[in-house]
């Protein structure tokens, strides 16, 4: 449980965070500011995919696996919580935890950090699955990558805190 700007969650904190590796970390720039003055919706969940992208090349999902392998990840559920506002200049990273596999499918819960604030400020909870894209259908993982996201996940399971998960998803 951590606090962000004086509101308790059952998020982990910006320090807990930082136990897991960091992505696509850059400052927020002004073309991506809304009318309101802060990082419009579409770009915290681009950020956030392009950081949940990065980290599964460490679990053998290259981004460029479609063209080498023939093989991809497709989205099915997203659940974003909006924690603090990100403005423009603002630096940020994504955090990503792996918390469950089945056949055809991961759950991973991606954090978008403020590390000028030092809080977290976005949590996108996903369901992704694994795509044989000559009949753009689901597959089960190769044995490789099922072993490494089952090998990334007990690893993260020995952090010591949980990631909060929203209930509306869950893997089939």
């Amino acid at each position: 449980m951590g606090t962000v700007r004086g509101v308790t969650t059952a998020h982990p904190t910006y320090d807990q965070l930082h136990d897991l590796p960091g992505y696509t970390s850059q400052s927020v720039p002004a073309a991506f500011e809304d009318i309101n003055g802060h990082l419009n919706i579409r770009h915290y969940v681009g950020i956030a995919s392009e950081g949940l992208d990065a980290s599964l090349a460490a679990v053998g999902i290259p981004q460029n696996w479609p063209t080498i392998a023939g093989q991809g990840v497709f989205t099915a559920e997203h659940h974003m919580t909006y924690l603090s506002e990100l403005r423009t200049g603002d630096r940020i990273s994504v955090r990503v935890r792996l918390v469950g596999r089945s056949e055809r499918a991961a759950h991973a819960v991606v954090y978008l950090v403020d590390d000028t604030h030092q809080v977290l400020s976005y949590v996108m909870e996903e369901i992704f699955l694994h795509i044989d894209m000559a009949s753009r259908k689901t597959a089960p993982w190769p044995d490789d990558v099922a072993a490494a996201i089952d090998k990334q996940i007990a690893s993260e399971a020995e952090l010591s805190w949980a990631p909060a998960l929203s209930g509306s998803m869950s893997l089939r």
